[in-house]
């Protein structure tokens, strides 16, 4: 990983990430990226955000936190409004369908994306709302 890749932000960060199918991107801040692609809820159009995830046995796991903003983010709604979308793990593209993580099994990932990228508890103080934890699987 290079200085340059820690600065990669927004749709520069999915453009460089594509162009060098993850080996650029993929390592950022010492978290691990992928690209997730959505329908806009409104559009129609595909939208790609690059978002700090985990795997959890063959599962990738997200957090909508938008930090810890009051709203959720934009992809989260879409995700809302149509389960399906795409993610880019390196160079491979796969089919998910998402849901949120609830209860046991919320607390259980929470505490792990926490260990990848501590500012989720930050902010998690920041809002009223419970930041939603997203578990995104493979669809065939």
């Amino acid at each position: 990983m290079t200085s340059s890749d820690d600065e990669l932000f927004g749709p520069e960060h999915v453009r460089v990430y594509r162009e060098t199918g993850g080996e650029r991107g993929y390592h950022w801040k010492g978290a691990t990226i992928l690209l997730l692609t959505t329908s806009g809820r409104k559009s129609g159009e595909p939208r790609t955000m690059p978002l700090i995830h985990r795997v959890d046995g063959d599962r990738w796991v997200v957090v909508a936190s938008k930090g810890g903003w009051a709203h959720d983010p934009i992809w989260f709604k879409n995700l809302q409004a149509d389960p399906n979308a795409t993610i880019e793990v390196h160079d491979e593209t796969i089919p998910v369908r998402a849901r949120v993580a609830e209860g046991e099994e919320r607390e259980r990932l929470w505490k792990l994306m926490n260990e990848d990228w501590p500012a989720y508890s930050s902010y998690q103080e920041r809002t009223d709302r419970q930041i939603p934890v997203v578990v995104l699987e493979r669809r065939s």
